[in-house]
């Protein structure tokens, strides 16, 4: 091996762009600020924190066009 790192693709967004919250996992009978909007939701995150699933959407639609940026001018 040469020591040179490869550089992996970008992160692919899920198929149509949109996330499967169907599990019972993402609802909560609580509302709580959204994480991103602060506007109230009774929907979780994957990591259990509130948020609705457009404002999660965007979000990570945001950080995969900055992975992308990042790739294609070599800072990643």
């Amino acid at each position: 091996m040469t020591g040179r790192k490869r550089r992996r693709a970008p992160p692919e967004p899920p198929p149509g762009g949109l996330l499967d919250w169907h599990a019972s996992s993402h609802w909560s009978r609580r509302q709580l600020p959204c994480r991103y909007c602060e506007e109230p939701t009774n929907l979780r995150d994957s990591k259990h924190k509130p948020a609705h699933k457009t404002c999660a959407e965007q979000a990570l639609a945001q950080q995969a066009a900055e992975a992308a940026d990042a790739y294609q001018n070599g800072t990643l």
